[in-house]
């Protein structure tokens, strides 16, 4: 244990249940009051942290901290190994996540940021880990931390955090190592897709045979199965992606079946019948969140289920390629596809988690009018 500080700070290995139910707490108390903050479905929010629920857990060694001053939590971290991740990237990388740290521009801040990283990087230079990597999490592609955009509230499955965290992070010698983008689209009212578009698209399906196809819910758990291969198949070469086991598409499937609208997950397919492309939009659940506090009873589900289908704003979570096929215009074909389902007067989307050094991707984007909304940093170090 460690002291820092006027009032003795100390860090404290999550051991007890009560203890892991502070950790989860934490940051409901940190933003109250904060009108950005979406507080999480607090179910999903336990699962996330049960290795029972969570398949991830399976292939990851972690601990988590919390920081006390006086019997009260006043920060929290985890430091995590992910085995497959390593065996992929071929290097010693671990992560940081889950940091929260109270009063962040205080006098205290400074010192209390750096315990908490310490206990981090200390515990991952115990098991042979020489660069360390965050923030991170437990759940797939909820990286990085907020430096740019911090209104509005964060979409779904999307980061939030307090605009001084990144002085606290750099202050403790953490530099960046990659930034991810986000833009808002919208459709104003009148919008049409230019000529010059549906001429590009009309050519690329007709050159190459390419169809369109919604979401097959009476074959659900294949067309997840599928999504996922597609996923990895395109983006394996992209910074920071790993492997994911079946059983995480599994909880995947699970998680994403009661949210999920057929015409929002699209499909490109080949003349002989294969799927080589796919777009994920989601509903933003966060609108629905927000109104329930993250809870679910007594009438939180069906407010959830009710509310669905009037969403106006949606996060694009994924878009990819088959490799073989990049580089024919699939992507503008799909991009085309999901705004002709999607053409509503209102609507807003949030394309998310967009590599900065993806440059067909952040072309893309702007050629369709987005507006860059939101920039995401991950830190790293070395240990």
């Amino acid at each position: 244990m460690r002291g820092s500080g006027e009032a003795r700070a100390l860090i404290v290995p999550v051991e007890s249940g009560r203890e892991l139910r502070e950790f989860l707490a934490l940051p409901s108390r940190l933003y109250r009051g904060d009108p950005m903050w979406v507080p999480p479905l607090r179910a999903s929010l336990a699962a996330e942290f049960d290795p029972d629920r969570n398949p991830y857990l399976a292939h990851c060694d972690y601990r988590l901290f919390l920081l006390k001053r006086g019997g009260r939590a006043v920060g929290r971290i985890a430091a995590l190994v992910d085995r497959l991740a390593l065996e992929a990237w071929g290097s010693a990388i671990g992560m940081f996540a889950y940091f929260e740290c109270a009063d962040p521009e205080g006098a205290l801040a400074r010192g209390d940021a750096a315990l908490l990283l310490g206990a981090a990087r200390d515990w991952l230079a115990a098991r042979g880990i020489l660069t360390m990597r965050g923030p991170w999490s437990f759940v797939s592609q909820e990286w990085g931390l907020v430096v740019e955009g911090f209104e509005p509230e964060p979409v779904v499955m999307a980061p939030y955090n307090h605009p001084a965290y990144a002085a606290l992070l750099e202050a403790y010698g953490l530099a960046k190592a990659k930034d991810l983008l986000c833009w808002e689209l919208s459709i104003p009212d009148g919008y049409r897709i230019p000529d010059r578009i549906l001429t590009l698209t009309d050519a690329v399906a007709q050159r190459y045979g390419i169809t369109i196809r919604t979401l097959d819910f009476s074959r659900f758990d294949e067309e997840v199965e599928l999504f996922a291969r597609l996923s990895l198949g395109s983006l394996k070469d992209n910074w920071g992606i790993s492997p994911i086991t079946d059983a995480e598409i599994a909880a995947m499937a699970r998680d994403l079946r009661p949210i999920l609208r057929p015409e929002l997950v699209l499909f490109a397919r080949d003349p002989e019948g294969r799927d080589v492309g796919f777009t994920l939009t989601l509903p933003d659940l966060n609108q629905i969140l927000k109104r329930t506090g993250g809870r679910m009873l007594p009438f939180g589900w069906a407010r959830l289920l009710w509310g669905i289908p009037r969403l106006h704003r949606y996060r694009m979570f994924g878009l990819g390629v088959a490799e073989g096929y990049q580089g024919r215009g699939i992507d503008s074909l799909l991009y085309r596809a999901m705004w002709e389902r999607m053409a509503e007067p209102r609507l807003t989307m949030e394309v998310n988690y967009v590599l900065e050094d993806n440059w067909a991707m952040v072309n893309a984007v702007n050629k369709l009018g987005g507006r860059p909304s939101r920039r995401y940093r991950v830190y790293e170090m070395p240990v």
